[in-house]
């Protein structure tokens, strides 16, 4: 039976730095195949993560919600007493909707393999946890994988193409697919582990993108000095973690960069897997990471400090049946929650209770939407309590473990409330003790130059503040709402709201 309905995936990658790809001029050819993809159909370089760390993130997809407002604003908070908070999540409405459900991947969210019709995890140490069926050499790939923790290959990962995650996680999703393509209409969480460390890639990848072609960072070691503790911290604890750091930092961006290699070419082998099955024509794809890395610059890997452009800012790709191509990135500004509600237009249901991103479908057809409404990105980090420093004499050992060598996302470095507005060629960081940060990315891409006393950019920095405000009133958490909604007694409150969660324009 053909179904009418679009099969719906999500391809998200494991901390992909959204600025390197050719479409966005990078000098290194790190994604061609997804590149071709974003010209098939619609990319956004204004794209933004709710936070730029794993598990809050993926809850935002999942549920559309904000991590101040769903209840994960870390990535080792207990997903238990009503946490996260949330009415309904995707796999709870495709469920719903007579989709058949997979999470093939990574999982790091609140979902649990009870909730899906197949579950196939993967990780960053692949399938080594995991009850898998599996060769003698992906058994033995997975212990060296395990065994790297998070850390660094100087030499070609010593198993064959066939062992790596992302092959592993294609393989399955095309059995999978061709089992289910001639039932229900499919939903896929596909999500690759990497490129998030460990730094590992087997040939051709190890060799495709040599230190001595590698781009300039944006900036070097020497600028964490002027951007204050947290950064100075996380610079200094990869070094006392990972012995030749600044030595082998060439060698972890070159195998950043291939890791990326890798998988777009295990995306594109995936695309011809739903083409043979006769399914792609009826299939939309959204391609997203939950946040990026910095990839060197900063002279830093792995992500940490505050809210720069290298961690908060995701590729965003949209293609399939329905799906206006452009010619170029399209101009509004969206997030990560905004994947939730474009999926609920898209099969025609009602946002659930309490979701917060906006329907990007009209933006998506060609159709008119709301401009205001996109003309800026909000995000979150921080946990809460005050900022550390210097004085509190922070511990190096406390953020050291086997499993992960040292952990960038620590007390010392997401302690604190900091919010994000990018709007225009302008960003403001704004933290809980009044401390701002306003820069100019077209002229200081870098985020090196702190405007925000500037008295040139005072128009401009209360222009941002303004804005800041509007979003974070908009970003409260709707739930619970005042009584029952459908009823029309006497003393019941019906919440006046717009259906692809719009504010600017009336229903």
């Amino acid at each position: 039976m053909t179904t009418k309905k679009p099969n719906i995936v999500i391809i998200m990658t494991d901390q992909q730095q959204a600025r390197a790809s050719a479409r966005e001029r990078f000098p290194l050819d790190t994604i061609p195949f997804m590149d071709s993809l974003a010209k098939q159909g619609i990319w956004f370089n204004k794209a933004y993560s709710s936070t730029p760390l794993c598990v809050p993130a993926r809850i935002s997809m999942l549920t559309g919600r904000y991590p101040s407002v769903h209840g994960v604003r870390a990535n080792p908070t207990p997903r238990v007493n009503g946490i996260p908070r949330y009415h309904q999540d995707l796999f709870d409405v495709m469920h719903e909707h007579g989709y058949t459900t997979a999470l093939i991947g990574k999982n790091h969210s609140h979902l649990t393999e009870k909730r899906t019709d197949h579950w196939f995890p993967f990780s960053h140490d692949a399938g080594y946890y995991y009850k898998l069926q599996k060769t003698e050499a992906e058994k033995k790939f997975d212990q060296w994988l395990h065994d790297l923790t998070q850390g660094i290959s100087e030499e070609p990962t010593p198993f064959p193409l066939e062992c790596q995650g992302p092959y592993r996680m294609v393989t399955d999703a095309e059995s999978w697919v061709h089992e289910v393509k001639d039932n229900k209409p499919f939903f896929m969480w596909l999500s690759f582990a990497e490129p998030h460390s460990p730094y590992q890639v087997p040939e051709p990848y190890f060799s495709m993108f040599p230190a001595a072609i590698l781009p300039p960072v944006l900036a070097d070691r020497d600028s964490t000095q002027s951007k204050g503790f947290k950064w100075q911290f996380v610079s200094q604890l990869g070094r006392y973690a990972l012995e030749r750091y600044d030595e082998k930092l060439p060698r972890m961006r070159s195998s950043y960069y291939g890791m990326m290699r890798l998988i777009d070419d295990q995306v594109k082998r995936f695309a011809n897997v739903l083409k043979n099955e006769g399914v792609l024509d009826n299939t939309i794809i959204f391609i997203v990471s939950d946040h990026g890395d910095f990839a060197g610059d900063y002279g830093l890997m792995r992500k940490g400090p505050e809210m720069p452009e290298d961690l908060i800012r995701i590729p965003f790709i949209v293609v399939g049946p329905g799906i206006t191509p452009l010619s170029k990135p399209h101009p509004a500004h969206i997030s990560i929650t905004d994947i939730m509600p474009t999926i609920c237009e898209i099969i025609d249901v009602s946002l659930p209770d309490g979701t917060q991103g906006r329907s990007l479908w009209p933006l998506l057809t060609g159709r008119k939407y709301p401009e205001k409404d996109f003309s800026s990105a909000y995000a979150e980090q921080g946990f809460g309590g005050l900022n550390y420093d210097w004085e509190d004499n922070p511990a190096f050992d406390r953020c050291c473990f086997p499993e992960c060598i040292f952990d960038c996302l620590n007390e010392y470095t997401q302690c604190g409330i900091m919010r994000m507005l990018r709007k225009d060629k302008c960003k403001l960081v704004y933290d809980m003790q009044g401390r701002g940060q306003l820069y100019n990315l077209e002229k200081d891409p870098a985020e090196l130059v702190n405007l925000f006393d500037n008295p040139e950019y005072t128009e401009i920095r209360y222009q941002m503040i303004e804005e800041l405000l509007i979003q974070t009133l908009r970003a409260q958490d709707p739930l619970p709402l005042p009584g029952d909604p459908s009823s029309l007694k006497r003393g019941q409150y019906r919440r006046k709201s717009h259906p692809r969660n719009y504010w600017t324009e009336t229903p």
